[in-house]
């Protein structure tokens, strides 16, 4: 039996309407990651499983929330169903100190990728599709901050937001770019606004360009997650 200090809990929001696919799917991310993290045990939780977190939690494990911001679900929702728990929530995925560096990289291997079938253009045009919030503005501002930071590492790039619950929509932000743009969705992973929302959003806007998959499905992704569990833990 591993010592709790060794347990880490990947936790995501998952999908209400549908719970299982997202568990299936944090739960093969869980083992991507564990991959780096030999000494470790990797759980997953969706939140949208009903009593899945508490079911896999351990007294005194570290918590990674596989989400993009600091909001309501991190602040409020998991402390709460911790709350019989001894356990320590890291900071969350999207607000990674190294994430912009990592996505930096990804980019510039997508649009050379891109240049290479398509041809290349003067000044690559990047929409994060992000998620926002009509309740607060947490959301929008972790995506803003993001993309503040990804902009100096990419400054041969025009980088813009769009967001799904809040102004600019990804609609109003897509109609403004121009052809060979690519849309990167600033989701940890493939839920329906990946998947739905913002395919129709581009399609309403006529975007003549690709879009990538959800950040967080990115194959390096999963070292960086291991990384920051090692820094929470050596905190």
């Amino acid at each position: 039996m591993r010592s709790a200090s060794k347990i880490v809990v990947l936790t995501a929001h998952g999908q209400p309407s549908d719970p299982e696919a997202p568990e299936h799917s944090l739960a093969a991310w869980a083992q991507q990651v564990a991959g780096f993290l030999p000494d470790w045990e990797l759980r997953s939780a969706t939140l949208a499983t009903r009593d899945r977190l508490e079911q896999v939690m351990a007294d005194g494990a570290l918590v990674y929330p596989f989400f993009m911001a600091s909001g309501w679900f991190t602040s409020q929702v998991l402390p709460q169903r911790l709350g019989a728990f001894r356990h320590r929530i890291l900071p969350p995925f999207g607000q990674d100190p190294h994430l912009p560096q990592l996505t930096s990289e990804i980019l510039r291997h997508e649009i050379k990728a891109q240049a290479t079938t398509a041809g290349a253009v003067a000044k690559p045009a990047i929409l994060l599709a992000a998620h926002g919030s009509a309740r607060g503005p947490k959301a929008a501002e972790a995506t803003e901050t993001f993309a503040a930071a990804l902009r100096p590492l990419m400054p041969d790039c025009a980088i813009s937001t769009g967001y799904v619950e809040q102004s600019p929509t990804i609609a109003e932000a897509a109609v403004k770019m121009p052809q060979g743009s690519l849309c990167l969705p600033f989701f940890a992973q493939s839920g329906d606004h990946v998947k739905e929302d913002i395919p129709a959003a581009l399609l309403e806007a006529d975007f003549g360009g690709g879009t990538l998959p959800a950040l967080g499905t990115f194959p390096a992704i999963a070292q960086l997650i291991s990384q920051a569990i090692l820094r929470g833990a050596a905190q």
